[in-house]
C-alpha cells in the first residue's frame, strides 16, 4: 500500500512510500481508506515546522475516512462505511494519508446516514472542531438574538465550516481574515462584514467597547488578547487553535467585569458515545454549497507541496486527499 511516512534521523524526512500491511500497527479493526485530509497539524508534522510527532517512522493524517476491510471488533461489520477523527492518529499512531489504517475501534465513527465518505472528510476534523465551538456558544447562552459572532482565521477549514454553522443556525457572522483576496469566499460563505486581521494585532487597553457576543477562535495570540478586551457582558469565545501564537497575553479585567467565559475546545478527545450525534448535526446543518465551495481535492503525491502552502498561509477552505 501507498503512504506518506516521516522518519527522522538528523533531519525530518517525508516520502511517498510502499508499506506492508504487516508493517500497520496494533489495532482491531483494518480500514481501507478512500478520503483523508490535510489539517494544520498535518502540514506541521510534514513540514517539521510543530513538534506534533513524537515517535518515528509515522504515517501522518489526523482523520480519514473509508470502508472497513477487516473487524475484529462486533460493532464493526466488513464493508461498512466508518470516520475517525482524533485519539491521537498521525501523531501517536499511524494515521490517514496511506491507503489502509488500523485501528482501535473505539476511536471510529459509523459514517452518518446521507453523508458520503468525501463529504465526511470535506467536513473532518476541522468542521467537527467547529461543531464544538458552535455548542460551546449555545451551552454558554448565546442565541442569535444575543448580538454578533465573530471567526478568526475564518478562511481556514475550522473558519469556513462554523461561519457556515452559524449562518445556518441564524446568527449574524463578522469573519477576521488575513487573506483580502478571500473576502467574496467568505461572505458566500454567510459572513456578513469582513475585518482584516490588522485590527486586532496591536496593543489594547484591558477593556475596549463591547462589539462580539461570542467569538470562535482559530489563532490565538494577540488577536484573542484584542478580542477578550471587545466581548459584550455575558459573552462566550471558544479558543481552539493557535495558528498565531500559542501564548495569550491579557488581565482578567474581562472575567471579573464583563462576565466572560474562555472556553477551551479540544477536539482529540471527545468520547466515542458523544460523536454519532454531532456528526449528524453536522450532516443536518451544512447546505450542499458548503461542499462545493470548501473542497480542495489533492492526491497523496501532492500532500508535500500543499503542506509547505498551509503553514505559510497560503491555502483557503479544505483540502481533501483522494486515497482511491
Amino acid at each position: 500500500m501507498k503512504a506518506l511516512l516521516l522518519d527522522q534521523n538528523e533531519t525530518l524526512s517525508a516520502s511517498i512510500q510502499d508499506i506492508e500491511p504487516s508493517q500497520l500497527p496494533s489495532g482491531d479493526v483494518i480500514i481501507d481508506i478512500h478520503w483523508s485530509t490535510l489539517n494544520y497539524k498535518d502540514a506541521l508534522a510534514i513540514t517539521g515546522k510543530g513538534k506534533i510527532v513524537r515517535q518515528f517512522p509515522m504515517i501522518p493524517g489526523i482523520d480519514f475516512s473509508g470502508v472497513v476491510h477487516h473487524s475484529e471488533d462486533p460493532r464493526f461489520h466488513i464493508g461498512q462505511h466508518v470516520l475517525l477523527t482524533g485519539w491521537g492518529v498521525g501523531e501517536k499512531h499511524w494515521g490517514g494519508l496511506a491507503e489502509q489504517a488500523k485501528v482501535s475501534g473505539d476511536w471510529l465513527t459509523p459514517l452518518p446516514q446521507g453523508l458520503t465518505l468525501r463529504q465526511a472528510m470535506i467536513i473532518g476534523t476541522a468542521g467537527f472542531t467547529a461543531m464544538l465551538c458552535v455548542m460551546a456558544l449555545e451551552q454558554g447562552g448565546i442565541t442569535p438574538e444575543s448580538g454578533e459572532i465573530v471567526v478568526t482565521g475564518a478562511s481556514g477549514g475550522v473558519g469556513s465550516t462554523a461561519m457556515t454553522l452559524l449562518s445556518q443556525l441564524g446568527y449574524s457572522v463578522v469573519a477576521i481574515s488575513s487573506k483580502p483576496d478571500n473576502h467574496d469566499y467568505l461572505l458566500s460563505l454567510g459572513a456578513k462584514a469582513v475585518l482584516p486581521v490588522s485590527d486586532f494585532s496591536q496593543t489594547s487597553a484591558p477593556l475596549g467597547k463591547q462589539r462580539w457576543a461570542g467569538v470562535i477562535d482559530t489563532v490565538g495570540g494577540m488577536v484573542l488578547a484584542t478580542l477578550l478586551t471587545q466581548v459584550n457582558y455575558n459573552g462566550v469565545v471558544a479558543a481552539c487553535g493557535l495558528a498565531s501564537d500559542s501564548r495569550l497575553s491579557t488581565t482578567v479585567m474581562p472575567f471579573i467585569l464583563r462576565n466572560v467565559r474562555l472556553q477551551g475546545v479540544d477536539s482529540v478527545t471527545v468520547a466515542s458515545s458523544k460523536r454519532p450525534a454531532i456528526w449528524q448535526r453536522l450532516q443536518k446543518l451544512l447546505p450542499d454549497s458548503f461542499y462545493r465551495q470548501t473542497a480542495n481535492e489533492i492526491t497523496l503525491e501532492q500532500v508535500i507541496e500543499h503542506a509547505n502552502k498551509l503553514v505559510n498561509n497560503q491555502a483557503m477552505g479544505r483540502t481533501i486527499v483522494k486515497l482511491r
